[in-house]
């Protein structure tokens, strides 16, 4: 049998129309299809249905891209209190200024609270009441200056006397330590010798002890004890502000 086209071989247009023709005699045809979201049944793209990796964290709305909220933890322990406490004492052993829940045991005494004789060498110490335990704190001290009184009868106040400890207005040193330390520490006063208390001991520069002018020979001189500032820090979870004292009520 001849070949229709003259023995010549079909190019490919020509199979490929004839290929075209067959498919619309037959009457079968294609047409693409585009799906949108809203061609979806809800819950129809299941977990098994999408390949492992296919979707991104860019693909997610920003509503889902976070995860759920985790159960609260368990709240943390208290913090130490950030304010530190502080007072101020003046040369005559009164506190003018604090933080709140000091109290001066006994200053610069000749005789303690007892009725008995101060220890030599505790006559220029201040004892004073905490009403917390302080081992878990610290005590940092420091002299005050005070340029208004002339502390040994020189006439300068201004801190410009030459030689040594010639400024008793602007130096000097000063310790302090909290009391009731086993084998270390002791405080004279009764009921003082408890961590609750402690003691600053204030001296001239040269370490001598400061006096009042009562102490002075003939009852008469310049006050020579040190104004000085007091910071305890640390953990003052255990303060217990004192009850105010209540006032007497006088009878008729």
């Amino acid at each position: 049998m001849r070949n229709i086209l003259g023995g010549k071989r079909p190019s490919g247009s020509m199979v490929v129309s004839v290929a075209a023709l067959v498919v619309a005699l037959g009457g079968t045809s294609y047409a693409a299809v585009s799906i949108g979201t809203k061609d979806l049944k809800e819950g129809a793209v299941t977990s098994p249905k999408i390949r492992d990796g296919a979707i991104r964290m860019v693909d997610l709305a920003p509503g889902v891209r976070q995860g759920t909220r985790g159960p609260a933890g368990a709240d943390g322990q208290d913090g130490a209190d950030a304010a530190a406490r502080w007072l101020l004492v003046d040369r005559s052993g009164t506190i003018v200024a604090q933080s709140g829940g000091f109290a001066i045991r006994t200053a610069y005494d000749l005789v303690n609270n007892s009725g008995a004789p101060v220890p030599a060498g505790a006559l220029g110490n201040v004892y004073i009441d905490a009403n917390e335990d302080l081992s878990d704190n610290a005590i940092t001290v420091s002299v005050a200056l005070q340029n208004k009184y002339d502390q040994n009868a020189d006439g300068t106040v201004n801190g410009r006397a030459p030689l040594g400890d010639a400024n008793p207005e602007f130096s000097g040193e000063v310790t302090a330590t909290v009391c009731g330390i086993t084998d270390i520490v002791a405080c004279a006063p009764t009921g003082a010798d408890t961590r609750k208390t402690f003691v600053v001991s204030p001296r001239l520069s040269d370490g001598t002890l400061t006096v009042s002018g009562a102490d002075v020979a003939g009852g008469s001189g310049p006050n020579t004890h040190k104004r000085f500032y007091v910071s305890i820090s640390g953990d003052s979870s255990d303060y217990v502000e004192p009850t105010p004292a209540v006032p007497a009520v006088a009878l008729p």
